[in-house]
């Protein structure tokens, strides 16, 4: 077994699609971890929706061993995530590591997600590879790709392994780089016990298992543990290491090892991400300092429906937040939905999977709202001068009390081919961005920088990029603080009821434009009733826009042959009195493709 000296933990960090997961899979097949029986495409993306997605949700952590100058090294690697909505994956996987391959495209060179990986790892304090791959690729640039890595980057264009992921090509020199380059775990066997969760996921047959990273002291099977944060014992019943699959082992855990641990944890409560844990009979003096805790950019409503039951949807979401922590959810009520829970996520493609992680692997049925995000509501004297943060604008207080609302800004990062800037720029300007610096990155490449209300780029503006930019242009984004705009709570009346789950908070200037977009598109999504279904968007008592959902006719006068006209019309006069009175007490069935309409900006 290699020593203390011989372990490297390190992670795979890169922008999407840049080969991350591939590079994995070749690092297993160079150390025999993998052989041609057992292989697949991908093998760490082991979600069935990761592999349709193409993308990596989850990061995945492995242990193998490199025989290198003599000597055995265990190399313990977590591939990570490249989309921005899982950032939070991303630093949890460098807190167990001291070091990380960075990897570069060949053929696209820098991206965004490179750059916000890097500083990550730089505060991290860990000791970086840059990994140039797809070097195999017809239109690839190494050497141009390793001087952008030291120009835009920093690092060392000398420093640069130049691998193919697909064919194999310098596979077995990045591993030797490894062993050579990355130092060894810090920490102390002989000292207390101290380990950190930085994963976990729920067994129905096992319970919570956990995946941990020994920083000091050693663990042991039979050993009774303490969950420090939650103040819980439980005796471990099993330890194993990934290779790739789990596998058990009697072998003791020391400081730098990395594994899994099965304890027969059955409350979900008792297993926080970033949590340490330490002997129960000899206690470390203090936790490890864990995670920050993400905070939510999107927030949306989800709702049981079908046979799914309130309590169904609660241990579902319970069970998967064990896996996931970095989406928030609480209890929530609707007078047009019943309970649910209001739920807050770190971007819209995170959003996007929770919920159909929801529904396949626990089998719930859903009904999700259109969603928003924070913002800031200062009050007036009347109102208590505070400042309250709503997610919901049902949550907003009367407007005679409001002294100011405030959006979420976001400093935004677009790195985009020269010959789409104008249409980047106009994207922006559509979206209320204000220009702040221009930079260029290569010759045919450019950074722009703009400031962005976050409302209005959680939705399509991604999608957007990649239209214009014919899939080039790339996005980095993060949050720098509350900004106040003339922005008003625009209410949707169906049927003259008011819809909590359909109303929107718009700027003043785009709300007459956004509202007669809305209608149309709820115009669109909801079916035609037996009576005349009126929809109104309104602001305060004010209403700014109209459309009117038509009933299904029924010519009642078919049975008429001739005779006076007097007939007909007593006819049709009993039909309008009858609609008038289904109008009254008829409920308008509103389609979950109605909930999603708001976020249709119609530009």
């Amino acid at each position: 077994m290699p020593t203390h000296d011989h372990i490297r933990n390190f992670c795979i960090i890169a922008h999407i699609d840049h080969g991350k997961s591939t590079l994995a899979d070749r690092m297993l097949q160079g150390t025999g971890a993998m052989n041609e029986r057992n292989q697949r495409e991908q093998t760490l993306d082991d979600m069935d929706l990761e592999r349709e997605r193409g993308i990596t949700i989850k990061a995945s952590a492995v242990s193998v061993e490199h025989a290198y100058d003599g000597k055995t090294y265990e190399l313990n690697f977590i591939d990570t995530p490249g989309h921005v909505d899982f950032h939070y994956e991303v630093s949890r996987a460098m807190a167990a590591c001291e070091g990380a391959l960075l990897v570069v495209d060949a053929t696209q060179g820098v991206e965004a997600q490179t750059v916000a990986n890097l500083y990550k790892a730089v505060d991290a304090d860990l000791e970086l590879i840059p990994v140039i791959n797809k070097i195999d690729l017809p239109s690839a640039e190494p050497e141009e790709r390793a001087l952008q890595v030291e120009s835009v980057l920093g690092l060392d264009a000398n420093d640069c392994v130049f691998t193919s992921a697909k064919t194999g090509q310098g596979v077995n020199e990045l591993l030797d780089a490894i062993c050579q380059r990355f130092p060894p775990p810090k920490g102390d066997s002989q000292a207390k016990t101290q380990a950190l969760i930085f994963d976990a996921k729920y067994d129905d047959y096992r319970g919570v298992i956990v995946y941990f990273r020994v920083m000091n002291g050693t663990l042991r099977k039979g050993d009774r543990i303490l969950m420090m944060g939650v103040a819980r014992t439980y005796q471990v019943t099993e330890l194993g290491k990934f290779r790739p699959k789990m596998t058990a082992t009697n072998e003791p855990f020391e400081a730098g090892d990395v594994g899994y641990m099965v304890a027969s944890i059955k409350t979900l409560e008792d297993v926080n991400i970033g949590d340490t844990i330490t002997l129960d009979t000899d206690r470390a003096d203090k936790p490890l300092p864990g995670y920050q805790e993400p905070a939510p950019m999107v927030f949306c409503d989800f709702y049981p429906s079908g046979d799914t039951q309130f309590d169904e949807l609660r241990e579902a979401i319970a069970k998967l937040h064990v896996n996931d922590a970095s989406f928030s959810f609480e209890p929530t009520s609707s007078e047009a939905l019943g309970s649910g829970f209001r739920c807050g996520f770190l971007g819209m493609l995170h959003m996007d999977i929770i919920q159909e992680r929801l529904e396949r692997e626990s089998d719930v049925s859903l009904v999700q709202t259109a969603p928003t995000v924070t913002y800031e509501v200062a009050l007036n004297a009347a109102g208590g001068k505070e400042v309250l943060h709503i997610t919901n604008p049902a949550e907003l207080p009367d407007p005679s009390k409001i002294a100011e609302i405030r959006e979420p800004i976001v400093a935004a990062e677009i790195i985009t081919p020269n010959a789409s800037i104008g249409d980047i720029m106009k994207l922006c300007e559509q979206r209320r961005g204000v220009y702040k610096s221009q930079k260029f990155l290569a010759d045919d490449r450019q950074i722009l920088e703009y400031d962005l209300p976050l409302a209005e780029i959680i939705y399509d503006f991604f999608d957007k990029l990649k239209s214009i930019t014919s899939g080039y242009g790339t996005m980095d984004y993060h949050v720098t603080g509350f900004h106040k705009d003339q922005l008003v709570k625009m209410d949707i009346l169906v049927n003259g009821s008011k819809v909590d789950a359909l109303s929107v908070i718009v700027h003043r200037d785009k709300a007459e434009f956004r509202g007669r977009a809305l209608l149309k598109r709820l115009k669109n999504e909801i079916d035609r009733h037996l009576f005349e279904i009126p929809l109104q968007a309104a602001i305060g008592g004010k209403i700014i826009a109209r459309e009117t959902i038509k009933s299904v006719g029924k010519n009642v006068t078919a049975k008429c042959y001739g005779g006076d006209v007097t007939r007909k019309r007593k006819l049709l006069e009993k039909q309008k009195k009858g609609k008038e009175r289904m109008k009254r007490i008829g409920t308008v069935d509103i389609p979950q493709e109605a909930f999603m309409a708001v976020l249709d900006t119609g530009e």
